[in-house]
């Protein structure tokens, strides 16, 4: 531990990813349909975090969306060999990718299927995590030891929105309208 006991916390933002060592590191995020892929080498006791987002058009933007959360896996992977880790000792976790907001296009599965179509197409060892549902949540990675933690969000509610009473059909009775 560093001094007065407490722990190295970094918190990583969207667009970001960290390579750090040591006992006493902490890596931070918080998530929503937003995916962080925990990666180690724990021969080489070193590990890192990143966090990424796909957009979610399926249209001409596809390609590039893909290509941002390729960006984001190889600074990961290229900075932790760069620490000394070794390729084919990589062993991951991977969290996020939730449904936050019902009715639209469910970015956070498309980030998860990214995420684990990734790992094993460079043949990372994928240990686990925890991948959709409905909230999002905070993630702590020691990545010295490989041990995370998941604190989920509260459920919002979505609030009632008044609804207007039905309109009737005006009824005629001689020159006069009812409604």
């Amino acid at each position: 531990m560093i001094s007065g006991g407490r722990p190295n916390r970094i918190h990583i933002m969207q667009g970001e990813a960290k390579i750090e060592r040591g006992e006493d590191t902490v890596l931070t995020t918080l998530l929503g349909s937003c995916v962080a892929a925990c990666i180690r080498d724990p021969g080489a006791g070193v590990g890192g975090m990143n966090h990424f987002l796909l957009p979610g058009s399926g249209g001409p933007e596809a390609g590039r969306a893909e290509s941002f959360g390729l960006y984001l896996m190889e600074v990961l992977i290229n900075g932790l060999m760069q620490r000394g880790a070794r390729r084919g000792h990589l062993e991951a976790k991977l969290f996020g990718g939730a449904r936050t907001v019902d009715g639209l296009s469910d970015v956070g599965a498309k980030n998860a299927a990214f995420a684990e179509r990734f790992l094993q197409n460079e043949g990372i060892t994928y240990l686990g995590g925890s991948l959709g549902g409905m909230r999002g949540r905070r993630i702590e990675y020691w990545p010295h030891s490989g041990r995370a933690r998941q604190i989920f969000f509260e459920e919002t509610a979505m609030p009632k929105i008044p609804v207007a009473a039905p309109v009737r059909a005006p009824q005629t009775i001689g020159d006069v309208d009812l409604f």
